[in-house]
């Protein structure tokens, strides 16, 4: 029986051809992204993202028009995504790399054999530790660098260049005597910074006036002072009619003023106003005191004009970064409460019983009274000159109320003295 033979023939190789992507260049498109070396092409060289790390695509420039059409390697980005310890973000190098080169991916279909590149604008990223954020690297003075460079010197120096060095050493002044001065610009470093880190209003430091120190439109910026009306306010019959006006009614503070300023056969209009805006701020307080719903204050505010809620959104909320929803943190809770507390003053004549607004508040007397301590303010008793002053008699003496004297005085800040 003759034997059976089989051949194995190759199987021919299709070939790969290239075509460009006919997807309209405008449309958002992939995105290369690498680490900063010497090829720019590589992946995080360093500090490497998991693959699970989200990243997103901003545009960092305003389009002109609605019908402009930019392509999508060309359109000025930022790519940025975050770990639980690590933000990553385009750097300044993205500009650089780009420059005179263009770079295109492609994606190659086995099926078809078919490889297809479309253009890929490339972004160097850069990466910044969370919790180093803030932080500045410690200043070389002078003297530390002359000491490492004797020290230098001393250990590997010619022996001209170390008979140099001790005779610099002999002539060296003494820094003890300094020391005194180094305290005072110390203090005058951390005042400065103190004074331009204020959870305050913006303020007048050269004010020789109480009333000049802190502009009424500082705290009530202009369009949202226009917008507010108190006609309803100037025409109710009583008090219980105008507190039921008010955006915030259980205010004891807002609605003891309100009844002693219409207790006057000529009401401040002014006046009026700024309580009216108070009242919203106290409403805004506790609307947003655990969780920002729009909605939500839209309906506690329905009566302030929504320029005016607008504003303390804008002004005592943020967004985060790749969200859409607003938040309130601590600072923007310190700003609120500082605006208000300026206004207070304006209607008190500066000098403010902080106890009712801290009952107002449900806050502690302290954290009020260091609030307005921040604005300038001591709390003590009024002298015989203040009670005269303000016509109030002299039990009201009793009473320690926030007084706001000019020129400002901030509390000092703390620092470390050097041992």
């Amino acid at each position: 029986m003759a034997a059976v033979t089989t051949s194995k023939k190759r199987k021919r190789d299709p070939g790969v051809s290239f075509a460009l992507s006919d997807q309209p260049p405008t449309q958002l498109g992939p995105v290369l992204a690498g680490g900063p070396c010497h090829n720019p092409l590589a992946n995080f060289p360093s500090v490497k993202p998991t693959k699970s790390t989200p990243f997103k695509c901003y545009r960092t420039q305003k389009k002109k028009s609605d019908n402009e059409e930019v392509p999508f390697a060309e359109t000025p980005l930022l790519i940025a995504g975050e770990t639980e310890a690590v933000d990553f973000y385009s750097s300044e190098e993205t500009r650089r790399a780009s420059v005179g080169s263009r770079y295109l991916v492609g994606v190659h279909n086995k099926r078809t054999g078919i490889t297809t590149f479309q253009a890929a604008p490339l972004h160097i990223l850069t990466h910044e530790v969370k919790a180093l954020k803030g932080l500045q690297p410690a200043a070389v003075s002078t003297l530390q660098r002359l000491e490492a460079r004797a020290a230098l010197g001393e250990t590997f120096g010619t022996k001209k260049a170390q008979q140099a060095i001790r005779a610099q050493e002999r002539n060296k002044v003494d820094v003890s005597a300094m020391e005194g001065v180094a305290d005072h610009l110390q203090e005058k470093e951390a005042k400065a910074n103190a004074d331009s880190t204020r959870l305050i209003p913006q303020y007048d430091a050269d004010a020789l006036n109480p009333s000049d120190a802190y502009p009424l439109h500082n705290m009530i910026p202009k369009p949202e002072w226009k917008a507010l009306s108190i006609s309803t306010y100037m025409a109710a019959d009583n008090s219980a009619s105008r507190i039921a006006l008010l955006p915030f009614k259980r205010s004891n503070w807002i609605n003891g003023h309100l009844s002693l300023i219409f207790a006057s056969p000529s009401p401040n209009k002014t006046t009026v106003k700024i309580l009216v805006y108070i009242s919203a701020m106290m409403s805004f307080h506790k609307a947003t005191f655990k969780k920002i719903d729009k909605t939500d204050i839209q309906q506690k505010l329905s009566a302030v004009p929504g320029v005016v809620v607008d504003g303390l959104l804008s002004r005592f909320t943020e967004t985060p970064r790749g969200s859409m929803e607003a938040q309130k943190t601590s600072e923007n809770e310190t700003m609120l409460l500082t605006h208000m507390f300026a206004l207070c003053l304006h209607v008190d004549d500066f000098a403010t019983d902080t106890s009712v607004l801290a009952a107002d508040l449900s806050m502690e007397p302290m954290k009020i009274n260091i609030l307005f301590k921040s604005l300038g303010c001591r709390v003590n008793k009024l002298t015989q000159s203040d009670l005269k002053r303000l016509g109030l008699p002299d039990a009201a003496g009793e009473v320690k109320r926030a007084i706001l004297k000019t020129p400002l005085e901030f509390p000092k800040p703390h620092i470390r003295r050097r041992k």
